[in-house]
């Protein structure tokens, strides 16, 4: 029995010993793995900006169809491959890999003509993109005059279809602070705003968009489009608990992504000016990317 009992012993002793170096293996190939995600190399990440395509004459905010498809035969036959929100998102959380020259196509203001015209350009490039609507031009503009090319807007189910080609991601460009109104810019804050009254308003309409988002079209943004490109710090963090995981800006510049999901807010867009051709465009996006 005593010879039993020792044996015992020390076969526990052997599995726990096991045990410990099973543990130290296993957490140092995960140190490994996270380390050589660490040692990657930032990857340069171009993002387009367009609004409205229509067959208007072309402006800073309008591009016409046959611009947008000669912009995606560009990037097409320059290698470039369209990348989606949620492919950044999951790549900065340590998941999946990116292509080697990645694009990010957006549209901003939600017009109709972004389903109309820009999704069927989309599927014939094989691309994505991301379109980020203003609450209230859906519920009052589209609802009101729907399904005009040139100046409609997108109405719940045009947004619904939109989502449901598995091309297009749907983003918040807030419910109803897409304005100049009166000192206050986008949903920047006011000088002499307190922080508390800030955050109130602002968390308030990016939740009722949010809820109509979600009530109407089961969608939960998780992009968040700053309406002129106004921004406040004390914005983040009301974005952050809204569920909000990668912020678009209007500013101008090439960006860096790594393997930390902050990198994703205050992304720079280049707007699509349509008073450039397809090839004077392309030149100023990419004249920043490493050879």
């Amino acid at each position: 029995m005593y010879r039993c009992l020792r044996l015992g012993r020390l076969m526990r002793h052997i599995f726990t010993a096991a045990l410990i170096v099973s543990f130290f293996v296993i957490g140092s190939r995960l140190s490994l793995a996270a380390a050589e995600k660490s040692r990657e190399a930032p990857v340069s990440l171009p993002v387009i900006m367009y609004h409205s395509v229509c067959e208007k004459p072309p402006a800073d905010y309008i591009v016409s169809p046959s611009q947008l498809d000669a912009d995606l035969e560009w990037l097409e036959s320059h290698g470039f491959t369209a990348v989606s929100a949620q492919q950044l998102i999951d790549y900065t959380n340590g998941k999946g890999s990116l292509p080697k020259k990645p694009v990010l196509i957006t549209f901003d203001d939600g017009f109709y003509n972004n389903l109309s015209i820009a999704l069927p350009l989309l599927k014939k490039h094989d691309m994505c993109a991301v379109v980020s609507i203003v609450g209230r031009y859906t519920d009052d503009y589209a609802a009101a005059d729907p399904h005009a090319d040139c100046y409609s807007y997108l109405t719940w189910a045009d947004i619904s279809e939109l989502a449901a080609s598995g091309r297009v991601e749907i983003g918040s460009h807030t419910y109803d602070m897409h304005s100049r109104n009166g000192l206050r810019q986008g949903c920047a804050k006011l000088p002499e705003e307190s922080n508390d009254d800030y955050t109130s308003i602002l968390r308030t309409d990016i939740g009722l968009l949010k809820t109509e988002l979600h009530d109407n079209c089961g969608i939960v943004p998780a992009v968040f489009a700053y309406p002129f490109g106004a921004l406040s710090k004390e914005s983040l963090p009301v974005l952050r608990d809204s569920g909000i995981l990668m912020t678009l800006t209007c500013r101008e510049g090439m960006n860096t992504i790594t393997r930390k999901p902050d990198c994703l807010y205050g992304i720079f867009r280049y707007n699509r000016s349509g008073l450039l051709t397809t090839e004077e465009y392309m030149e100023r996006i990419t004249k920043e990317l490493p050879v």
